[in-house]
């Protein structure tokens, strides 16, 4: 972006400068990122010069919004103070939700318990000893009145954080806020219902990647025509990033993802314009401050250039790639916890700073447990200094031009489409996931992560460095034993006094969509509505989506 006369004198400077620097006076022969992103020393206009500022980075709001969707950035609206919470029995939960709103919390954010993210009721015995463990246990609309007792849906968002049963859930929701009167156009939030990343990281699937894919594209598409403002997916690197991927596998395989979902919705017959700007996304915030800042950055790069030119997009709202972020549950020490809220700190100052939409940060306890009341507030509180104290929510993207933020972010988007090319040529997510490739990749990266902390070639306050010998002292929560049994109570009685005519018809309707090609969410809402489980409707899924056809595409 300098004149070729400056640049060239740039290189002659530069080049005298590096003769004079002594590499033995260094702490380390080499920097590099946790991605192994050589480091230089320093970074000057000649590392950008290949760049067109209107082309490559362009102005906030506008194409291809490496600088920001929204013109105004933070000057218009804060992100969502979205945390993180879910425990035990629904109406626990729902105090917790209460209290953060009354705090100051922006949106919900739902985390379930294992049974219910496997599609299990809470007295099946293939979830025992699993009640509240890492969540809510949510097993009918019943459970999720208790959840929401008190909120109108439509006048605040919620994420919900499920997977393998995410048309199910979803279902009830929906039920539960036409019970209230709302009206399903104004009902806002997400569910997360990204099944490739479970297969590539968290294996908590249920069925095979194409039927799990039909249920996906069922969602996107009831959703589409339906539910206008709500987000149908939240493609998550996150989890990627918290099985032991570095940033740009994170990002590489976060993004190929999104690429597969809009594929699938195309397959079914939709536009891409009518889905594209309701998918949402959802990335880890970890360490390395300027590696995940470039990371966020880059990837709205790349979404926009492949919607618009792989996919044909017209609608800007398509171009745009919006994120949820959360602060990196996997770099948290049970050593020292207190050091965790200084973590946490600069995790979301780089969230902020890469141009999140919504954050949760998490509680400097959650090595140890589900976040105490006072972890999950102090923890708030971090977000609210944040965009209340620092003043990096005054300007647009405020790192952009720095030429080591710049450099980092097209490094990034390099490595990324080098791994595109790889999984086209193994033939794209879906195979690249059922050979091992995607996997083997994150275990390569975790390992060489892991053999650095070992040499203390990269430093982990107080775990490989700075150690102390006390133990913690910080209050942990508690999950209360009574609370399934009371829990199980409910469902028995649920189960006695539902019109159970009514459930069997609902259930029927259901399996035979299942096993056409109609989309399901009607049914499960309908099923929902007569009050029929979680594991009722699960279990239909699982009589008939277990063996499925080829997908559209093999079908030709």
């Amino acid at each position: 972006m300098d004149s070729p006369e400056h640049l060239e004198q740039l290189r002659e400077e530069s080049a005298r400068w590096r003769d004079k620097q002594n590499p033995s006076a260094q702490r380390k022969p080499s920097f590099k990122t946790p991605s192994q992103m050589t480091i230089e020393q320093v970074y000057t206009p000649e590392n950008i010069a290949d760049e067109s500022y209107l082309a490559d980075q362009g102005l906030p709001g506008e194409y291809p919004y490496l600088r920001g969707v929204h013109a105004s950035g933070y000057r218009g609206r804060l992100w969502t103070m979205r945390m993180f919470a879910g425990f035990g029995l629904p109406e626990e939960t729902n105090a917790r939700f209460k209290f953060l709103m009354e705090q100051g919390q922006t949106g919900l954010s739902v985390a379930f318990d294992m049974p219910t993210l496997y599609g299990y009721d809470t007295d099946d015995p293939r979830g025992a000893g699993e009640f509240g463990t890492c969540g809510v246990a949510v097993s009918s609309l019943a459970d999720m009145e208790t959840l929401f007792q008190g909120i109108k849906l439509d006048q605040i968002t919620t994420s919900m954080t499920i997977n393998s049963p995410a048309a199910i859930i979803w279902a009830m929701y929906i039920a539960l806020a036409q019970k209230q009167g709302a009206s399903l156009d104004k009902l806002g939030g997400t569910i997360q219902n990204d099944i490739l990343k479970e297969f590539i990281a968290q294996n908590e699937y249920i069925f095979p990647p194409e039927p799990s894919m039909r249920l996906v594209t069922d969602t996107v598409e009831y959703a589409t025509r339906n539910v206008p403002r709500w987000n149908p997916i939240s493609i998550s690197g996150y989890h990627i990033r918290e099985a032991g991927s570095n940033a740009i596998q994170e990002l590489a395989f976060t993004l190929a993802d999104g690429f597969e979902y809009v594929r699938h919705a195309l397959d079914r017959g939709m536009n891409v314009d009518e889905f594209a700007p309701r998918l949402s996304f959802f990335f880890n915030s970890h360490n390395n401050f300027f590696e995940e800042v470039g990371k966020f950055r880059a990837a709205r790069r790349i979404w926009a250039k492949e919607m618009q030119e792989t996919f044909g997009a017209k609608d800007p709202r398509s171009h745009q790639l919006r994120f949820h972020a959360q602060t990196s549950g996997q770099a948290l020490t049970a050593q020292q916890p207190e050091n965790n809220v200084v973590r946490v700190s600069f995790q979301a100052m780089a969230a902020v700073l890469g141009g999140c939409q919504s954050l949760h940060t998490n509680g400097k306890d959650e090595a140890w447990a589900l976040p105490s009341e006072e972890a999950a507030l102090q923890a708030l509180r971090t977000q609210q200094i944040i965009a209340h104290e620092t003043g990096i929510t005054d300007t647009v993207d405020p790192l952009g031009g720095s030429y080591f933020v710049e450099t980092m972010t097209n490094d990034l988007e390099k490595a990324s489409y080098d791994y595109f090319r790889r999984i086209d040529d193994i033939g794209g997510v879906i195979p690249a996931l059922e050979t091992g490739f995607l996997q083997r990749e994150i275990a390569d990266a975790s390992y060489i992560y892991q053999q650095e902390d070992d040499r203390r070639d990269r430093i982990t306050v107080g775990v490989n460095e700075y150690r102390t010998e006390e133990g913690s002292e910080i209050p942990l929560l508690r999950v209360n034993r009574e609370g399934e049994k009371k829990h199980v109570e409910g469902l028995n009685m649920l189960r006695r006094t539902r019109d159970n005519r009514e459930v069997a018809q609902r259930l029927k309707a259901l399996e035979q969509a299942a096993r056409g090609s109609e989309n399901t969410m009607p049914y499960l809402v309908e099923a929902a509505k007569a009050y029929a489980t979680l594991g009722e409707m699960m279990d239909v899924f699982r009589d008939c989506l277990l063996y499925t056809s080829p997908s559209p595409r093999d079908r030709g």
